[in-house]
């Protein structure tokens, strides 16, 4: 497992394959093993590299003041650790604001991205009723008592979920850390790159699922669709929010088009 440390935290990565490097940054309640359809298939063209943020998976602990800056030095560190030069670097959900902060902070690090069913933080992309409610829905969660911690995030898929992907994100909701997630949460509320998106100066893939209620495409893809210059949009249609492991094959697909289009 490979793993690189940052200011005394070490976070992991899974990396498979050759070829151009394709990092993949999971959203909340997931680790690595989110991509495990994107791996198994991506790995014959692409160097495929997908961690677990600070406080997930096999990575350490984050303290209660870390910010999206910290997140994002983090995965900075995995694609030079990495050292095969910019990436293609994708993110789904809470993962692409980790991705656009990575942006802003390392432009250099970044060959493409790739926002997948994501925000420009929640403040950035949801009504201020919609952030307060889910703000309040998290607190809730987070309240239960340690043994009854359960995280869930509704609507994650447009219809019944594959039977291999509820048994995965049961694994993955299971070993999620209250206080590491608390700590992302808070980022995510506050959290507003909307100034950033006219600045991107890269090819950007939007791969949206069609059906996604976390992150709609109207309003959401669309804000960055009329903002990033160069960005493209592509719906999965009848397709949710988690769209890489509800729709892996038209998912991998355009994914491999779009990278191979501009390695």
């Amino acid at each position: 497992m490979p793993a690189v440390r940052v200011d005394g935290i070490e976070v992991a990565y899974d990396r498979v394959g050759q070829g151009p490097p394709l990092v993949l940054a999971h959203g909340a309640t997931a680790d690595a093993r989110l991509f495990r359809p994107q791996t198994e298939d991506l790995a014959d063209e692409f160097t495929v590299v997908a961690w677990d943020e600070p406080g997930a998976g096999r990575s350490s602990d984050v303290p209660p003041d870390f910010t999206l800056a910290d997140y994002a030095r983090c995965l900075a560190a995995v694609v030079e650790d990495v050292d095969l030069g910019p990436a293609h670097v994708l993110g789904v959900s809470w993962g692409g604001t980790v991705v656009l902060e990575l942006y802003r902070q390392h432009p250099g690090l970044v060959r493409t991205l790739l926002l997948v069913d994501t925000y420009a933080g929640w403040k950035g992309s949801l009504s201020a009723a919609e952030v307060r409610s889910r703000a309040e829905g998290a607190e809730r969660m987070l309240a239960v008592p340690a043994e009854a911690f359960a995280p869930t995030m509704p609507g994650l898929f447009a219809g019944r979920p594959p039977a291999e992907a509820v048994r995965l994100l049961s694994v993955m909701s299971a070993d999620t850390r209250a206080q590491s997630m608390r700590t992302e949460l808070t980022v995510m509320v506050e959290a507003d790159l909307r100034d950033l998106l006219p600045k991107i100066e890269v090819p950007t893939l939007l791969l949206w699922g069609e059906l996604d209620a976390r992150s709609p495409v109207d309003p959401v893809a669309h804000q960055f669709l009329e903002a990033i210059p160069r960005a493209t949009l592509v719906v999965l249609p009848g397709i949710g929010h988690l769209s890489n492991i509800e729709a892996p094959e038209p998912f991998n697909r355009t994914v491999r088009e779009f990278c191979r289009a501009h390695s």
